[in-house]
């Protein structure tokens, strides 16, 4: 606990805070209220670092519950800040002077090991540019404190050509207050709110018409808030939802997510989607380009023929239509019937398998050129590009491969789809094995039969020996 003046300063219960001293240190308010055995009034803060005193029990009387069991601490009001306005922040990134510390941060490492100074040429100029925040239209406020818009008019008249705003690791709780920001700012594109707690909400927003691009990781936000959004981010094209615990995909009045008619990029790493069932219910996106599902707890995926789909419910749209990248990498798919299905995707050439069971070599995974031969349409796999050179020998190394393995077990064929298109495709015969009825073959059976033509003096004198060579075989 953190001794101090007695001071309640007005915070209250669910509130975002940060450190007086480090905005990057935030927390949420769990507790107001004087603590026993000490005086004043002291402020119960769960941080989302983790890094308190206690899980909000001292002495063995509770007063909240942190997250964590060392995540909550007691501070006094003075040593917390409850942010500054959008307004103010912008005001004190880009119109402030730099401090003689701040200045002095600004060095390199030399071999030895020690700082050398570095003057930023140019510097003034940039600084008045940067100051004139009439003409600014990407603005980076991150980590700043900002909890509520200041004076919604003031921000139009003061930024009115924003096109990009990044608000990441802020103050910032209430879907009202951010949209009393989008609405002031007419031009803006791309909105990132990571890092803020989002509180959820159910009365509907404005319509937010011109925002393509919302960042929402670690935010909170689950799908039944994503639902609510659609309805006002009506033109949105890409939407990132990375690290929110989504483990269900839950549509608001369909089998299938509807909706989202210019959404063109999906992002729902770092979640904990667990059935490919969820995931189906995107399949009716029609302009959905890129899906990225890495980090999740996928165990395998499929592709549903046309009789799979509810009759009320089945279009001729194909599932997955338009989607060409879907990423699935560090999940646990470990089987070789969901590689195969990403075939049946209409228009995927991008895929991502890494940190998969499947590719894992040190517990019998599948080596890259069988995943390559496998994947007829892929042309980038786990982030590289597969040029038509490695395809081919990826493909011919395959088809050698099943070969040698049909020897032993003939069922084996069934379990390789392509394996008799690419064969033929590549006019490849069956090898035969080395032993058979007549008993093992002989030495010479091993060697080539080539004719040497006399292109030198060398072969004159090299043909007589190959000749007396062949005659012991």
């Amino acid at each position: 606990m953190q001794d101090s003046h007695d001071s309640s300063h007005g915070f209250r219960v669910g509130q975002r805070v940060h450190s007086a001293g480090d905005s990057r240190r935030i927390g949420t308010v769990k507790y107001v209220g004087p603590v026993e055995g000490y005086s004043g009034t002291w402020v119960g803060v769960d941080w989302d670092n983790g890094e308190g005193k206690h899980d909000g029990s001292i002495n063995g009387v509770r007063y909240f519950q942190a997250k964590s069991e060392r995540s909550g601490s007691f501070v006094r009001a003075p040593n917390l800040s409850q942010g500054i306005s959008l307004i103010e922040a912008l005001e004190r990134r880009y119109r402030s002077k730099p401090t003689n510390d701040e200045e002095d941060e600004m060095y390199v490492l030399s071999t030895s090991n020690n700082r050398v100074s570095v003057q930023l040429v140019g510097k003034d100029k940039i600084q008045d540019k940067l100051s004139r925040l009439e003409e600014l239209t990407n603005a980076s406020l991150a980590y700043m404190g900002v909890s509520f818009p200041g004076n919604p008019y003031q921000i139009n008249s003061t930024v009115p050509n924003m096109k990009e705003l990044d608000l990441t690791g802020n103050l910032l709780s209430d879907w009202k207050d951010v949209a009393t920001i989008c609405e002031q700012l007419p031009a803006l594109k791309a909105l990132n709110l990571s890092n803020n707690l989002m509180s959820p909400y159910k009365s509907e927003l404005p319509p937010l018409e011109s925002i393509r691009v919302v960042v929402l990781n670690n935010t909170g936000v689950d799908w039944e808030q994503v639902e609510l959004l659609k309805q006002s981010l009506t033109a949105i094209e890409e939407l990132h939802l990375i690290g929110n615990n989504i483990s269900r995909v839950l549509p608001m009045s369909s089998s299938f997510v509807q909706g989202f008619n210019s959404l063109c990029l999906l992002n729902l790493d770092d979640n904990c989607i667990v059935e490919w069932d969820e995931v189906m219910k995107l399949s009716q996106l029609r302009c959905l380009e890129q899906l990225y599902l890495n980090k999740n707890c996928l165990k395998s995926i499929f592709y549903p023929d046309n009789n799979q789909q509810n009759e009320s419910e089945a279009t001729s749209y194909k599932p997955f239509q338009n989607l060409h990248c879907l990423l699935l990498g560090d999940n646990n798919i470990s089987d070789l019937t969901s590689v195969d299905s990403l075939n049946l995707f209409p228009n995927l050439v991008e895929t991502r398998l890494s940190e998969n069971p499947i590719t894992d070599s040190t517990s019998g995974g599948v080596p890259r050129f069988v995943l390559i031969a496998r994947l007829a349409k892929i042309k980038v796999f786990n982030g590289s590009e597969v040029t038509p050179r490695e395809r081919k020998d990826s493909e011919i190394r395959y088809v050698r491969l099943v070969i040698s393995r049909l020897h032993a077990n003939a069922e084996e064929i069934k379990q390789h789809p392509r394996f008799s298109e690419l064969k033929r495709f590549y006019g490849i015969e069956d090898e035969r094995p080395s032993t058979g009825a007549s008993g093992p073959q002989t030495i010479g059976s091993g060697f080539l039969c080539m004719n040497l033509y006399e292109f030198d003096p060398f072969l004159k004198k090299l043909i007589p020996h190959l000749q007396d060579f062949t005659n012991l075989i």
